[in-house]
C-alpha cells in the first residue's frame, strides 16, 4: 500500500496530549504504523554519562500512531485527508482531498 504520510511532510496531531500541534515528520515506521514528528509527543529519557556527553535527563520525541496524524493542506493550512490520482503523464501522486491540491510533484 502506498504511504499517505512520508518523511518531510507537515502534519497536525488529531488526538492526545499534543492535539492541534503541527510538526515535520522526521521518520515513518510502516511496520509499527507509527511516525516520529518534530516537537510532538516529547518524553524524558535518563541517559548515562559517556565520553561524548555528560548524560542526565534528555527530552526527545517519541513515536506516535499514524492514525492520530493528518497531513496539513498546502492551500488552507488545515488538516486534510490524502488521496491518490494518476496524472496525464502517468505519474501517481498524492493530493489533498479538501482542496484538490497535488502534494508531491
Amino acid at each position: 500500500m502506498a504511504a499517505k504520510i512520508k518523511k518531510g511532510d507537515k502534519v497536525v496531531v488529531l488526538t492526545g496530549k499534543d492535539k492541534g500541534k503541527q510538526g515535520q515528520v522526521l521518520g515513518v515506521f510502516p511496520q509499527e504504523e507509527r511516525a516520529l514528528v518534530q516537537g510532538v509527543n516529547m518524553v524524558t529519557r535518563h541517559e548515562r554519562a559517556s565520553q561524548t556527553g555528560p548524560g542526565g535527563l534528555q527530552r526527545r520525541e517519541a513515536k506516535i500512531q499514524l492514525s492520530n496524524l493528518a497531513l496539513v493542506d498546502p492551500k488552507s493550512g488545515k488538516a486534510t485527508r490524502v488521496g491518490f490520482k494518476t496524472l496525464d503523464d502517468g505519474r501517481k501522486v498524492r493530493y489533498a482531498k479538501a482542496s484538490g491540491e497535488v502534494i508531491d510533484g
